[in-house]
């Protein structure tokens, strides 16, 4: 590594959010100090930024207009919701669609774990792709359901940004992200090629906000749904 000089990090934020922080420590260590380094993503959180200045000297922000159209193709709706209604409203939905390859979204990977253990107990069977999950789970989950093995796949936003599935019908958000412009790349799943998509999004009041703000930020006025009509 001692040639090397230029150092890139792509998709820099979900990286570090899968547990990769001490491995690029470790790279840092084995090339020259006297390099460029650059971090590429869609989405800079706080806590990456502050991580970032401490491995970059005197960096240059560059930002571009950040992602905020969703695709006509996509047809969004939101059930609002109790927090604790969640879990039977997402089973009674997977249920009138089982033939219909989902992705679910949580916010966190203990939640994506806990929602398959819930589902099962219903009789769905689905997978969790998350951080947590060695490289060789996530590669079979996800393969299981691009060959439609499994009909349900739980995601943290890890897989907002790096799963490809042709012909997804489906997205819920399962907990909507407090990043708005993540509900954009989350929803962009489905709808793609010209092909037509269903997202769904349930809001409990602690994440009125973050509705408020992914409306505002997409410019859409999202269909509010009835739970009477599942």
């Amino acid at each position: 590594m001692n040639a090397l000089d230029t150092l890139v990090l792509d998709e820099a934020d979900r990286m570090l959010d899968m547990g990769f922080v001490h491995d690029v420590k470790k790279i840092l260590t084995k090339v020259p100090a006297d390099r460029q380094t650059l971090f590429f993503s869609a989405t800079m959180p706080a806590s990456i930024r502050k991580f970032a200045a401490t491995i970059l000297t005197n960096p240059a922000y560059v930002e571009v207009t950040p992602v905020s159209s969703t695709a006509e193709t996509v047809k969004q709706s939101v059930y609002f919701v109790e927090k604790k209604e969640k879990t039977s409203l997402l089973v009674s939905l997977l249920q009138s669609k089982k033939e219909d390859r989902t992705l679910v979204f949580t916010r966190t990977k203990h939640g994506a774990d806990k929602l398959v253990k819930q589902l099962g107990k219903s009789g769905i069977h689905s997978a969790a792709i998350h951080g947590n999950k060695s490289q060789n789970a996530r590669q079979r989950a996800l393969e299981d359901f691009k060959t439609s093995r499994i009909s349900v796949l739980i995601a943290t936003d890890i897989a907002a940004r790096g799963i490809d599935i042709e012909e997804l019908p489906y997205v819920i958000n399962y907990e909507l992200p407090n990043v708005p412009e993540t509900y954009v790349h989350r929803i962009g799943r489905t709808g793609r090629a010209g092909a037509q998509g269903i997202a769904v999004s349930f809001c409990d009041q602690e994440e009125m906000t973050d509705f408020k703000n992914i409306q505002k930020l997409t410019g859409v006025k999202i269909e509010v749904l009835s739970q009477t009509n599942v």
